[in-house]
């Protein structure tokens, strides 16, 4: 682990996680380059500011759910060699249902220099504090459609409800917002903020 990097979970108590990339459940369909193993890793800034989003989604009932954020280098190179390959449809119906594979990087849901990389960036969610059970957020992580932009029409109440509680509590900690992905987030005064990592997770 690179120096001033740290696990989240050793870090900041209370947080949920699920590494997605590290698993079978993403948009390529298998676990990805770099990810050896299911946490999350971010800068010593980051689980800072994630503590205190943690602390504020309490004061509303909610916990947070981690779903990526340090992203090796190696791993976006993995996505565009990806996005070259003939498409096989089993993901496709489930995280781009209306574009296709190329038309990620185009429209800007995958980068091909991802913020990822630099080690203060995070994707995530809300669950009940009482029941473990996700927000509903008006559609899954890693959706590829305008359904999933911040202000997108045709969300539930009840989940553009949530996704302003998710905004409120990552902004209010120091992070800034994503346009077309509403569980992206990244913080304003990260500590790297030209410098692409590409150690593993491991």
């Amino acid at each position: 682990m690179k120096d001033d990097f740290v696990f989240v979970d050793e870090v900041v108590p209370g947080i949920r996680w699920d590494a997605k990339y590290a698993t079978w459940d993403n948009f390529t369909g298998k676990p990805v380059d770099g990810y050896l193993v299911n946490r999350i890793v971010g800068t010593r800034a980051f689980c800072a500011a994630l503590e205190k989003a943690r602390d504020k989604a309490a004061e509303l009932g909610f916990g947070l759910l981690l779903w990526d954020g340090y992203r090796p280098q190696r791993a976006v190179d993995r996505f565009m060699r990806w996005a070259e390959e003939p498409e096989d449809g089993r993901k496709k119906s489930r995280h781009y249902p209306n574009i296709e594979r190329p038309q990620m990087f185009e429209q800007g849901y995958v980068a091909t220099k991802s913020g990822h990389s630099r080690g203060s960036t995070v994707d995530l969610t809300l669950y009940h504090l009482d029941t473990g059970e996700l927000a509903d957020m008006g559609g899954d992580h890693d959706l590829m459609d305008v359904v999933s932009h911040h202000g997108a029409e045709g969300v539930p109440e009840e989940a553009a409800k949530n996704r302003a509680h998710l905004c409120a509590v990552m902004e209010g900690s120091g992070f800034s917002s994503y346009e077309c992905e509403w569980w992206h987030y990244s913080l304003k005064d990260e500590p790297y903020p030209d410098t692409y990592f590409d150690f593993p997770i491991e």
